[in-house]
């Protein structure tokens, strides 16, 4: 019963969230309200004991995702009332979408399907982080190897596409800070006395 309430809870707050991060003027505000949801989705999580889920969820994306969009937001000179004055034109696809989303979340509802465990294996007392972790080093081990290797060429292809040479831009130059003689950057003047 306790559990049946924090779970209907949560689940309000993380509903509520998400329409106030959708409906927020201030996108500092939206940023928030989109950090509020992760947490109690990682809460969420922790109830139906997927603990290790519901720490790479706060940690992942409240810690890295979300706070980089605070920051890219605070930082950047956005003019968001340009950007809104969209919202009606997309308005009908985006209500269509949100429609259809509903009726795949009703339908597995009420299926049945959602709340029985077939799989026995789940049911022994090794815990899931343990688990997770076998079946990812053992049977997808390749697959991690690939998506390991997709983010470190995406992560070059970053760095590559954003430095470039800009004229005008103090840079630190090792070579000639090591090489220079004192003589090249201090000069003895005689000042004579009056």
């Amino acid at each position: 019963m306790v559990t049946s309430l924090f779970f209907y809870l949560f689940s309000f707050i993380i509903t509520a969230c998400a329409v106030m991060v959708i409906s927020s003027r201030n996108p500092v505000h939206s940023v928030l309200f989109l950090i509020l949801a992760f947490f109690n989705s990682g809460a969420l999580f922790v109830i139906l004991g997927a603990e290790f889920l519901a720490m790479m969820l706060v940690i992942v994306y409240v810690g890295a995702v979300a706070v980089l969009f605070l920051f890219v937001v605070m930082m950047l000179n956005i003019n968001f009332s340009k950007i809104k004055e969209g919202f009606q034109k997309y308005f009908p696809i985006g209500s269509l979408i949100g429609f259809i989303l509903f009726i795949e979340i009703i339908l597995m509802v009420f299926s049945g399907d959602l709340l029985v465990n077939k799989n026995n294996e789940l049911n022994d007392n090794i815990p899931n982080t343990h688990k997770i972790g076998s079946l990812l080093y053992t049977e997808y081990i390749y697959v991690f190897q690939l998506s390991g290797l997709i983010l470190l060429v995406a992560m070059v292809g970053a760095i590559v596409l954003t430095l470039r040479d800009r004229p005008g831009i103090k840079k630190q130059d090792i070579i000639s800070q090591n090489t220079r003689q004192v003589s090249d950057v201090i000069s003895i003047v005689k000042k004579e006395s009056s």
